[in-house]
């Protein structure tokens, strides 16, 4: 990826707005750690651009609120195969 560790928190960003995607699938997406995004995210961003940052804490917050939701479906589609 080129460009300087801001470009790279904005265009994360830009990437999880548009596409509503958790913290994993934007760190597979970009080739990088999820400890990665979430820091460019967390610190970096709000300290370049604090309207972007809001729009995809926003988008973080709402997966927060869905995860469990998630894991319990990634649960059940994993003992239905078993069968």
């Amino acid at each position: 990826m080129d460009g300087t560790i801001e470009q790279r928190a904005c265009d994360l960003a830009a990437y999880i707005i548009e596409n509503g995607a958790t913290v994993r699938s934007a760190a597979k997406h970009f080739g990088i750690s999820k400890s990665t995004v979430h820091k460019d995210l967390s610190q970096r961003l709000p300290q370049c651009n604090k309207g972007l940052y809001r729009q995809v804490r926003s988008v973080l917050d709402l997966n927060k609120a869905q995860r469990h939701i998630r894991g319990g479906m990634a649960t059940r589609e994993k003992y239905r195969k078993c069968k």
